[in-house]
């Protein structure tokens, strides 16, 4: 919710100033609720400098099956573009972290849901690559709804396609790790996240393949309390941490640095989303 100091909290109500959000990088600092990033933002309040080399910016979604429901695929592509500054649903792109250079593909949900299509398909694929020519650490931040159903079976493929590119990560000792953040979901839990070296999570992230809602209709029970929460699949062993937002780069810097043998640096000064950007959403 908007308000005349920038923006009001979903979880608390308290009112954000905009040097708040930039500070604590769109963070509540009251309750703790993590604001949803787009992928720049997200690349921001990761990498050092906040900087990166973008690779294969150039390709974007078609229509191959012609689809329309309510609206024409197509249509929905640009809305997306347009309301995004975004050709696809993720970037790809090279960094540091703590000095320690890795491999990255930053997912956004703000792009048709994050869902995963072909172009995320392939960006995921050409990133592990590089990783395995280059030998450096692979991170996955994902935020998606899961598949996505404009491309039909194309969509489905990616998954497929994904788990032979990672696989052959782990097969030359390649680390590969996993960022879950609010939502992470559908194929793109099993696709891009739960076979990884080491899976964090942002606190109260949903994670889960299939929406509660469906499992609780299947079954006819009601559902635990925090029910596809990071901290419900932490408590059952499903990942290794959850991490606020605000320590990332320090712990995946500390972390980066044991599984490729290395001594990071000292954590820099963070990047800063930038609202003007409209990189951060709210939950739904």
């Amino acid at each position: 919710m908007a308000s005349a100091f920038g923006t009001a909290c979903d979880r608390c109500g308290r009112d954000l100033l905009r040097q708040d959000l930039d500070t604590h990088l769109h963070v509540c600092p009251d309750c703790g609720h993590h604001r949803r990033l787009g992928a720049p933002a997200r690349l921001r309040t990761l990498l050092d400098d906040g900087a990166w080399t973008e690779h294969a910016a150039e390709i974007a979604s078609t229509d191959p099956l012609s689809f329309s429901d309510r609206r024409t695929y197509t249509d929905r592509l640009a809305d997306a573009m347009a309301a995004t500054g975004l050709r696809a649903a993720a970037i790809a792109a090279t960094g540091t972290i703590c000095g320690v250079a890795v491999e990255v593909v930053a997912m956004d949900h703000r792009f048709l849901g994050g869902t995963l299509g072909m172009v995320t398909g392939e960006k995921v694929v050409r990133t592990a690559d590089r990783a395995r020519a280059a030998r450096r650490p692979l991170l996955l931040v994902c935020a998606s709804s899961g598949a996505r159903i404009m491309e039909g079976a194309l969509s489905l493929m990616q998954m497929a396609k994904i788990g032979v590119a990672l696989g052959q990560l782990d097969r030359d000792g390649i680390p590969h790790v996993a960022l879950l953040t609010d939502p992470t979901t559908g194929g793109v839990v099993l696709g891009c996240a739960m076979g990884a070296d080491l899976v964090l999570a942002e606190p109260d992230a949903q994670i889960g393949f299939t929406p509660p809602a469906a499992i609780q209709q299947t079954t006819g029970h009601p559902l635990p309390n925090g029910f596809q929460r990071s901290e419900y699949l932490l408590d059952h062993g499903l990942i290794d941490l959850v991490v606020d937002r605000r320590e990332l780069r320090g712990v995946l810097g500390r972390l980066l640095g044991v599984i490729t043998d290395t001594t990071p640096a000292p954590e820099p000064p963070r990047g800063k989303p930038s609202v003007e950007s409209g990189d951060e959403r709210s939950r739904n």
